[in-house]
Parts: structure tokens; C-alpha cells; sequence
């Protein structure tokens, strides 16, 4: 063998410069004296000085026995010399030295006789200290028993990382005798194994001598062929006393099951995150589609591959949502969430689309029974059950879904929808966890889902109702030109009470109304219609502004204590001028050629509905060219502006656009100052003086 224990090819050439020393006789301090037919020391070794305290010079020639034995050993010693040099027995055993110091040392001592090439007979004594013996005789004996009987599988390997040695446990780990290990590598005894990781930190051991602690391992061995096992190993460099490297210490244990149970509790833990980002991601808003999109996006890509959103039709209207054994499903698509553009994107409905499931889908079912509907390996006969079409099976194929899962979204005792979840990339099936899991996002995300269908369905009833009391266009009106809009609030918010309205009057006169009904939803609807029906009928009467809106005044009053503001405008194209009243409301801004936009210094008054406060006339020039432009607080107020700022901002906007179509001002004003989030309506009313009608 070679210093680091390689053996050296037989015919090789002998190996250059010293070799280091090494072993066990290094570790005992062996020392070696000899001795003549007369008991005479003849030889004396570097360690008999080291273990008996007398040097070369001092030993040599001396009778042994009466340099190193008591006096009452004496007859003892004599007669064991003798036998051994008389016989050839060897002898060994333990017996008490005198020391050069004075003291006695035990010395475990090995005699035999020797003879050299003339027939002359020797003693040789070979001497260690008794004590290290017995250590290093326990320390074997130690390592042998907790290596022999431990449940860990140890192993040796040389420096080529061929086995040496391996222990009980580790032959019932690979289920390999272990003859059958000795002189064989790892790949060589376990073939099935992927072992290159544990060889690379074999040889990353050898180089730099730094143990690899714990490292994992998954495979299977003859032992079990049929599972999957997992081990943590540990190499340590195997070195003598003196340095030199004798090879690679393996430990083994079979933490199979620790390793699933890790496994399990980390899934766990992941469903957990899941669930909990789901709390704080499904249902930011009251939009529909967006709380469709939010649960998709939480579903992938840690629950699957592909998720989708989808609701029955119905329920979308506000229909009942029950279906019969053999009806098919109605489906709109709500939301998809791919993990990665793939066919399986390409099969699915996009959102806003409408499909009409068999009764035979997968997902028509799901939706029928309330049931979470599981399918763990996906066969190509399944592929139809699962697709809208006879295509979109293809794709599916194509994109290698193999595993599937629709779980139902209910609120309140009814199905909604379905939570439709495809595996393509992640190789692992759906199982009983993962539909835990699903369930639960379905289970929060439904109410969420649920809440905003009803407000949704709320909000469409209400801005259809807003919608059919306001005037579709503007009519006709003698010496105007006139242009509107209606701007709901954004999607989240509720229908506001905002309302305008062009009332023409006898004498060509026309009434010009803005107004605002504080609240929201269907009440502030029915509330604005009320109001514009009875300014309407109180317009038709002539009176003057004023007088007008303290009459409106006393109707608000008597509407469950609403209140609104409102702008009243009578133009009179004869006169060039409007007669103009305000209860509370912004004032209108007026537009002249040459001169630059203002705001109609107008006495405020107070709201509509607070009763008891009378209301003031102001009469405006208004020339053929000049524009009045009435708004709701909608189009300027924000929450980061002052509203002096906001009605500046308006004013520069106006600049400059005088004569220009009133379609293009609407247009710009709402574009620039309505926020899409802002959570009021707006309603818009320009009115342009033409010339004087003949």
C-alpha cells in the first residue's frame, strides 16, 4: 500500500524520497530492545529511552534485569528469559518496570527469541506503555461494537472510493452482503442510485479534509426497489497519527419518513401562506372581473398551472343557478391565469366569453352537485370531459395536461361558479391536499365573488335607472347649442345623484339645469328623478329662478329628507342675457371670446331640503359666442387638491377653446379632470349663445 493507502501496481517502480511514518506503532511508542544468552542488552531503540528513561549509552552492555526489574522480580524474570531462550516460546503479558526516575511503570511486553545467520540466539523484547495499550485496546474494541450494533449505516471508502469496509446496518440499507461491497465502488454496488452527489462530496472531502454533514440523498436500492427512500449522509476524512490519508468515512440513516413529514409540514406551511394572501389579495374591489382575477392569480402558479374563473350565466343576471340532471351549464368566463403562455391558455374561455358546458363536462358537474370533481392522472379519454371542444382537447393534449381539478365557488347556499385547475409543468398530481386547499380559496373568494355580483347587479339597475331619467341628447332649443355628459363613478362605487337637464320654455326661452342629490345608489336615482320631474313642471310655470327653487325647495324637503344642490338657468335669447339661481351648488363657468374664462360670481344659497331660506336671481349678459358651462362636483374635487385649485385648473383648460365644438370641450374636461377611480358621477352641461333668432 501506498502512503495514502492506494496499493502500488505490482512491477511499479519503487516509490521516490522518505515516506512519512504512520500507524499504530506510532500511536504505542513500540520499543524494541534485545538481549544476549547472558541477559546482556546488545540493542536499544530511540523509544526503550522515551519508555524506560535510560539512554543508548547507559543501557547498552548492562544486564537487563537488574536495570529495570525490582529486586523481587527477579526469579520471575529469570526464569521467563529462559524459557523463551531455551524453547522459542514467545511471551506476553504485562509486567511492573523500574523507571530511570525511580518510579514503576506497567509495560506491556512482547518476547520472543531470535537467531542470526551464525546460530547465535537473541531476545527481543518489544515494550509499549500499558496504559496506552489498554486505551487504545478499549477504543477498538469500542469502535468495533458501536459500529458492529448501530442502527446507522457505516462505511469506509479508500482514496479511489472503493469500499473497505461496511457495517450490518448498511448492508440491510442497500441490501448488498457486504463481500459484495469490498473492492467495489458505489455505482458499482447500487447501479439504480444516482450516488454522482454523494461521490462529489466524497471527493470534495479527500481534497480539503472538511467533513459534508447531513447532506440528503433520494433513490432506491435493492433493499426496497419499489419506493423511493430518502438518506442523510455524512463524510469525514479518515487521517492516522501522523497525517496521512487513508480514505473517507461514510454515515447513513434512513430518514425516509422524517423527510415526508418535513415534506407534509412545509406543503402545510405553503397552504397556510396561500391561504393567507388570499385574505389580502381576493376581493380589493367590488368589480366582478377583478376579484375573478384575483383569485386566479393567488391559484397559480402554487396550486396550479393554469386557473380559471368561471360563473354560471344565470347567476352573472341574477338568476336562479340550479341545474337538472341533464341540463347543460352556461358558463362565463370570468378570469384565466396562466403560469406560462402554453395551449392550454389557447383552451380555455376568455374572460367575457359565454360557453354552453354538456351535462356530460366535468365542470357542469362540478357545478350541478356542488361537489369538487378530481382527476388525478389525466387520460386521453378524459380530454373531451374536461374541454369546451373537440380543439380545445387537442390543445390540452398538446400542452400535457395531466392532472385536473374544478372545485365550486358557493356563497350563501348557492353555486356560483366553478374554480377550474390544470397541471401542465409541475409533475406532481393533484391530491387530497391540494383540493383542501382549493376549497378554502373557493370558500373565501365566493363571498367575495358573491358581494360584488349583488353590487354589480345593484349598480347596473341604478345607472340604468339614472340613465333612462336623463335626457338621452338635448333638444332643440331656440338661440343654443348645447352638449352633456353623464360620467358614473368608477366601477367600485355606487350610482350618484347627478342630473342635468335642458327644459325648453314659451317665448323661446330655455331652462338650463345642473344639479347633484347627495347619496348614492337606487334612492339618489329615484331621488333625481323626482326632482327633475318636479323642475320640469315648475319650469313650464315661467317663474323666476328664485322663486322656482324655493318650490323646489319645499318638494326636496318632503322626500325623506334629502338634500341635493342644483344650478337653475333661464336663457333668453331676445335679451341676450340669463337669469341664474343657485342652491348650494358650484357656480357655472362663462366663456367669452377675447376675454378670458370666470367663474359667475353667484350668491351660494343653501342645498336643497334645508327649508326656510330664501334664494336670490342674478341676470348675465350671455352674447351670441359666450358659453355657460355647469358641472357637478364630480368633475373637480379630489382628495390631494383644494378646490381652489381644481376650479383654476378648470378655468385653464377653458382658455382659449372658446368657439370651438362643445363636443370636443366635453370631451377634454372630462378626459383631464375626472379620475377613472374618482368615487362620484359627473354630469356636464355646455351651453353656447347663437345669434339672436329672427
Amino acid at each position: 500500500m501506498s502512503a495514502a493507502g492506494a496499493p502500488v501496481p505490482e512491477g511499479g517502480p519503487p516509490a521516490r524520497g522518505p515516506m512519512r511514518p504512520g500507524g499504530l506503532l506510532d500511536v504505542l511508542g513500540v520499543a524494541s530492545v534485545v538481549l544476549d544468552t547472558d541477559g546482556r542488552i546488545v540493542l536499544w531503540s530511540p523509544q526503550a529511552e522515551e519508555l524506560f528513561g535510560y539512554t543508548a549509552r547507559e543501557a547498552l552492555g548492562q544486564y537487563a534485569a537488574r536495570l529495570m526489574v525490582h529486586e523481587q522480580h527477579l526469579e520471575l524474570v529469570g526464569r521467563l528469559f529462559a524459557d523463551v531462550m531455551r524453547t522459542g516460546q514467545s511471551w506476553a503479558g504485562g509486567f511492573p518496570v523500574r523507571h530511570k526516575d525511580g518510579s514503576t511503570r506497567l509495560v506491556e511486553f512482547r518476547n520472543m527469541r531470535l537467531l542470526d545467520d551464525r546460530g547465535e540466539v537473541y531476545a527481543l523484547g518489544l515494550a509499549a506503555d500499558q496504559s496506552t495499550v489498554r486505551r487504545l485496546e478499549q477504543d477498538v474494541a469500542l469502535s468495533e461494537r458501536m459500529v458492529q450494533q448501530s442502527p446507522i449505516g457505516y462505511a469506509v471508502l479508500d482514496t479511489g472510493l472503493r469500499y473497505v469496509s461496511v457495517n450490518p446496518a448498511l448492508e440491510k440499507i442497500n441490501g448488498v452482503p457486504a463481500a459484495e461491497h469490498v473492492g467495489r465502488t458505489l455505482p458499482e454496488v447500487l447501479p439504480m442510485l444516482n450516488s454522482e452527489p454523494m461521490l462529489t462530496d466524497a471527493r470534495r472531502v479527500l481534497d480539503t479534509g472538511e467533513p459534508v454533514i447531513d447532506n440528503t440523498l433520494v433513490g432506491r436500492t435493492p433493499a426496497d426497489p419499489d419506493e423511493d427512500h430518502t438518506w442523510a449522509h455524512s463524510l469525514y476524512r479518515l487521517e492516522d497519527a501522523m497525517g496521512n490519508v487513508l480514505g473517507v468515512a461514510i454515515s447513513v440513516v434512513d430518514v425516509t419518513e422524517q423527510h415526508r413529514a418535513s415534506l407534509e409540514a412545509e406543503a402545510a406551511r405553503r397552504r397556510l401562506a396561500v391561504i393567507a394572501d388570499a385574505s389580502t389579495r381576493i376581493g380589493t374591489t367590488l368589480e366582478l372581473d377583478r376579484t375573478a382575477c384575483e383569485l386566479a392569480e393567488v391559484a397559480v402558479p402554487e396550486l396550479s398551472d393554469v386557473a380559471a374563473v368561471d360563473l354560471l350565466d344565470s347567476v352573472v343576471e341574477g338568476r336562479p343557478s340550479t341545474l337538472g340532471p341533464a341540463e347543460p351549464a352556461v358558463i362565463r368566463a370570468l378570469a384565466v391565469r396562466p403560469a406560462e403562455d402554453s395551449d392550454a391558455v389557447r383552451a380555455a374561455d376568455p374572460p367575457g366569453r359565454i360557453t354552453r358546458y354538456g351535462s356530460d363536462r366535468l365542470i357542469t358537474e362540478c357545478v350541478r352537485t356542488g361537489e369538487a370533481v378530481l382527476v388525478p392522472q389525466v387520460k386521453d379519454e378524459d380530454l373531451p370531459r374536461i374541454a369546451r371542444s373537440a380543439e380545445a382537447a387537442a390543445l390540452l393534449g398538446r400542452a400535457g395536461l395531466h392532472s385536473y381539478l374544478a372545485v365550486p365557488l358557493i356563497a350563501r347556499g348557492e353555486v356560483l361558479g366553478a374554480l377550474d385547475l390544470k397541471r401542465t409543468r409541475n409533475p406532481e398530481p393533484f391530491g387530497e391536499d391540494d383540493v383542501l386547499l382549493a376549497r378554502e380559496l373557493a370558500a373565501r373568494a365566493s363571498v367575495q365573488i358573491d358581494n360584488a355580483r349583488w353590487y354589480q347587479n345593484a349598480r347596473n339597475t341604478a345607472l340604468t335607472l339614472q340613465r333612462s331619467l336623463l335626457p338621452s341628447r338635448p333638444p332643440v332649443t331656440t338661440g343654443l347649442e348645447v352638449a352633456s355628459r353623464y360620467q358614473p363613478a368608477g366601477a367600485t362605487s355606487e350610482v350618484g345623484g347627478d342630473w342635468f337637464d335642458v327644459i325648453p320654455l314659451e317665448g323661446g326661452k330655455t331652462a338650463l339645469v345642473v344639479g347633484d342629490v347627495m347619496g348614492s345608489g337606487i334612492s339618489a336615482a329615484a331621488t333625481m328623478g323626482r326632482l327633475r320631474t318636479a323642475t320640469a313642471t315648475l319650469a313650464a310655470l315661467d317663474l323666476d329662478p328664485a322663486l322656482l327653487l324655493e318650490h323646489l325647495d319645499k318638494t326636496t324637503s318632503d322626500l325623506d329628507h334629502s338634500i341635493a344642490t342644483c344650478v337653475y338657468a333661464v336663457h333668453d335669447p331676445y335679451l341676450r342675457q340669463c337669469r341664474i339661481s343657485n342652491a348650494g351648488h358650484l357656480p357655472p363657468a362663462r366663456v367669452r371670446p377675447g376675454r378670458p374664462p370666470e367663474l359667475l360670481d353667484l350668491p351660494t344659497g343653501v342645498p336643497l331640503g334645508v327649508g326656510g331660506v330664501r334664494f336670490s336671481t342674478v341676470t348675465v349678459d350671455f352674447e351670441p359666442g359666450d358659453e355657460l358651462v355647469f358641472y357637478t362636483d364630480g368633475l373637480v374635487e379630489t382628495r390631494c387638491h383644494s378646490l381652489d385649485e381644481r376650479l383654476d385648473f378648470l378655468l385653464s383648460l377653458l382658455d382659449g377653446h372658446a368657439g370651438r365644438p362643445l363636443e370636443e370641450t366635453c370631451d377634454l374636461l372630462l378626459r383631464t379632470l375626472h379620475h377613472p377611480d374618482n368615487h362620484d358621477d359627473v354630469a356636464l352641461l355646455i351651453a353656447r349663445a347663437q345669434q339672436r333668432p329672427l
